[in-house]
């Protein structure tokens, strides 16, 4: 048995003082050393959502799902803490109805739209050619 961790390279052995498959350790480099590596800077998020803290939001998923909420949270991945949270319904016909879901984390990856509901308003599709 002992041939075959040889074989394999098993642990504690080291091929010709040859440290590659090492896992920290003095002059590896690898692990998390202080000085050996240079601070990266910090990521910074997509989208600066800090002013819309607690207040309301609304966010579309991807799969057509519409909520309007009180933003609480949110991180790196866009991953969204929102309380008070009302999930808008809408039927073959147009027909509208809401549900209350109350507090929700909802993950960034599935988000299509972010919109504060406070000063949205809808407005015509500036696209659309009017007929003479």
């Amino acid at each position: 048995m002992s041939d075959r961790a040889n074989f394999r390279g098993g642990r504690g052995t080291s091929r010709g003082g040859d440290h590659r498959g090492a896992r920290g350790g003095p002059g590896s480099g690898g692990g998390r050393g202080g000085a050996q590596q240079a601070e990266k800077p910090k990521k910074e998020n997509i989208l600066d959502l800090t002013k819309y803290m607690d207040k309301q939001i609304t966010v579309k998923f991807n799969g057509g799902r519409e909520v309007v909420g009180t933003l609480k949270g949110y991180d790196q991945l866009m991953n969204l803490v929102l309380d008070d949270v009302r999930e808008t319904l809408r039927d073959d016909e147009g027909n509208e109805s809401t549900r209350p879901l109350g507090l929700i984390v909802a993950r960034g990856t599935l988000l299509v739209l972010v919109s504060p509901v406070d000063g949205s308003e809808q407005i015509e599709n500036p696209f659309n050619q009017a007929e003479d």
